[in-house]
């Protein structure tokens, strides 16, 4: 693992005589991840007297090691705290507790768990509610309520319409339906909500937002003026001709409601990158299946673009979760850089006031798509203006993942041990992470020995 290490072992050994000092961390009071209980950040360093010598401690001298462990979730199996939890044992497997100052950041990207994130952040309140999930039964779902008097919704797309929701007998985006969130933001707008704060992320359907505009009263009919059958996925979207606004819900019409979608930015509708041809077999889509979404909702944003008079099929982030960010905008939302937002509601720009001399990232598939807006590179690009050194663990690495190395990650390394089917991966995440955050932080003191040993 190619991990440049001279300059950290240097800067280690510049002072073998100074004391152990405790790190000064400035309080974060909006977001409770930042003052978390010992088990979840070491803060301050046990008293000189208490250290016991071990080889990390030698290595290191009386500088402990500076990490921050900041992965994103790995879909279908851990949520990021979970994740980072298991990269921290990995490591503590390694260091001694004098030899390393250890802070986490799980990274939620408008995926699953963002609402419940959010409102630990923001100390709001969690509601159940009920919703049509994306195969069209019934599934337990949530959002959240967050500000002063509980004005601000929050929700994510995955809670009523994730990939994980999705059976794998049943994994055709064709025909799975958001038709649930839609369900979610009515809620919302049931309990006087002003502003919904919505994350894109992790979904299993590819509708373009039809079946959450259909759940707030918008009729979508065909040439003939005959209405397309609700929930019906993205194959039937071939056949939409207008879209008939006089039903939809009444706050929608009347009330100024504030809607921010927090997605990737860079997810197009249509196009060889278009959110069909680039996510549909991520989905199940099979090749024939991605033509029928793809030219689906090529006829949706010709819909659209007349509605709004201006072409639209390439304004950035539309094709977030499925092309709901195309249903989002036709309510008026602002379709939000998830990097900008994560960084406003988590304050992940606070943490790297702070001095790392390691960051460690994750996320269950490293490859062309992450220096485009996924979270494991954003934390890596702030991490490479800090003067950190960054390294990746992944479920599996696939094409283009060399990209990543320009986007300030210095090393990745996937977390499997040999052939797993999926079923085998999913269920044995947990180890797979620590295992691997155990032989990467064993790589690194290696490193850090040989940079010692030639000074």
């Amino acid at each position: 693992m190619p991990i440049s290490l001279s300059s950290v072992a240097e800067s280690r050994a510049a002072s073998p005589t100074s004391p152990a000092v405790a790190p000064q961390f400035s309080a974060i009071h909006s977001h409770k991840t930042f003052n978390a209980p010992p088990h979840q950040a070491d803060k301050i360093l046990p008293p000189k007297s208490s250290v016991h010598s071990s080889q990390t401690s030698e290595i290191v001298r009386e500088h402990p090691l500076r990490i921050l462990v900041a992965p994103s979730g790995f879909k279908e199996s851990l949520g990021p705290e979970r994740v980072a939890n298991a990269i921290e044992a990995g490591v503590r497997n390694v260091l001694s507790s004098s030899s390393v100052i250890l802070r986490k950041l799980p990274l939620h990207d408008g995926g699953e768990g963002f609402a419940r994130a959010v409102v630990v952040a923001h100390g709001g309140v969690i509601v159940d509610q009920a919703v049509t999930g994306p195969v069209g039964s019934l599934v337990e779902s949530h959002l959240g309520f967050i500000s002063d008097d509980k004005g601000t919704a929050v929700l994510d797309v995955a809670a009523a319409a994730g990939l994980r929701l999705v059976p794998k007998d049943a994994r055709d985006p064709t025909k799975t339906t958001i038709y649930g969130v839609g369900e979610l933001i009515k809620k919302a707008l049931d309990a006087g909500c002003s502003k919904i704060i919505i994350g894109c992320g992790d979904s299993g359907t590819s509708d373009g937002g039809a079946g959450m505009l259909q759940a707030l009263g918008v009729r979508l009919l065909d040439i003939d003026g005959k209405e397309l059958p609700n929930a019906d996925g993205g194959r039937s979207l071939y056949r939409l001709a207008n879209l008939f606004w006089c039903g939809v819900h009444p706050r929608l019409r009347k009330d100024a409601i504030q809607i921010e979608a927090v997605c990737n930015i860079k997810n197009f509708l249509c196009g060889p990158r278009g959110v069909a041809r680039v996510y549909g077999p991520q989905k199940g889509a099979t090749p024939e299946e991605v033509d029928l979404l793809a030219a689906a909702l090529e006829q949706l944003a010709q819909v659209v673009s007349l509605t709004f008079g201006k072409e639209i099929s390439r304004i950035p982030g539309i094709g977030a979760s499925g092309g709901i960010g195309t249903g989002l905008l036709l309510l008026g939302a602002k379709l939000r850089d998830r990097s900008e937002a994560i960084n406003e509601y988590f304050e992940l720009d606070r943490v790297f006031e702070e001095d790392w001399d390691f960051v460690i990232t994750a996320e269950g598939s490293l490859d062309f798509q992450s220096p485009h807006g996924k979270m494991t590179t954003e934390i890596a690009r702030r991490a490479k203006n800090n003067g950190a050194q960054v390294v990746a663990l992944a479920g599996s690495i696939g094409d283009g993942a060399d990209d990543c190395y320009d986007a300030g990650i210095k090393a990745f390394t996937s977390i499997l041990k040999g052939p797993l089917t999926l079923e085998e991966a999913i269920a044995q995440t947990e180890t797979l992470v620590m295992d691997g955050a155990e032989k990467v932080m064993r790589m690194i003191m290696v490193g850090l020995t040989l940079g010692l040993s030639l000074k």
